[in-house]
């Protein structure tokens, strides 16, 4: 149930502001209201969901603050993780990656249905950082952060011109680990933060304007 619904957070299918009642989402989903209420209450924690009242529960607002509060968090736990990667990853994982980064923007030509393998290997890049770090604490932050780039990752999905930049800039990054060159993997991975950020406020601001 914790999985089915953040899911459809995470894939926009539950919409930002969308109240989330226990009766109503349990007969949506089949099951009884101590699921989902069990559900709702790791969905808070998460921070996908938040309580306007004691008795409604809505899915969490996407807003500009929200937006750059979390790059800001993604800037200090993914430049580091870039940092210690170069200097402990397996290089043979990221030659691999590297192939597959290099190709990634193909992937595109095939319009929508080419958008989940492209996030597929970025997320197993992520994956890669995550796992040469030598570092529970800081791959557990990281996860977490992640979660929430997942809602964000949605205002890009439209784009391909934005995901073949944000490939060469991963591509960068690769090549830095693979140099194991700690300061450039910090710098190239801070350059694309940054330039994610800048898109994610300007299709951030499309949507309101589209919506309003």
């Amino acid at each position: 149930m914790y999985a089915t619904l953040r899911e459809e957070i995470l894939d926009g299918v539950l919409e930002p502001g969308t109240q989330l009642a226990e009766v109503e989402q349990g007969k949506r989903l089949g099951v009884s209201r101590t699921p989902v209420r069990e559900a709702l209450n790791r969905l808070t924690s998460d921070g996908l969901v938040q309580a306007l009242s004691p008795r409604v529960l809505v899915v969490a607002e996407l807003s500009e603050a929200r937006i750059r509060t979390l790059y800001e968090l993604r800037r200090v736990l993914e430049t580091s993780a870039a940092a210690l990667a170069a200097e402990r990853g397996n290089a043979a994982v990221f030659t691999e990656l590297r192939a597959r980064i290099e190709a990634a923007p193909r992937l595109l030509d095939a319009g929508e249905s080419g958008i989940a393998p492209y996030f597929e290997v970025v997320d197993a890049l992520d994956e890669a950082i995550a796992d040469g770090l030598d570092n529970p604490y800081l791959a557990s932050a990281l996860a977490s952060a992640r979660l929430h780039s997942a809602r964000i990752r949605r205002l890009a999905s439209h784009d391909p011109n934005r995901l073949r930049e944000a490939a060469a800039e991963h591509l960068l990054v690769v090549d830095a680990i693979l140099a194991r060159d700690a300061q450039l993997a910090a710098h190239a991975t801070h350059v694309h933060l940054h330039r994610s950020l800048n898109s994610a406020l300007a299709r951030s601001t499309d949507r309101k304007d589209t919506s309003a």
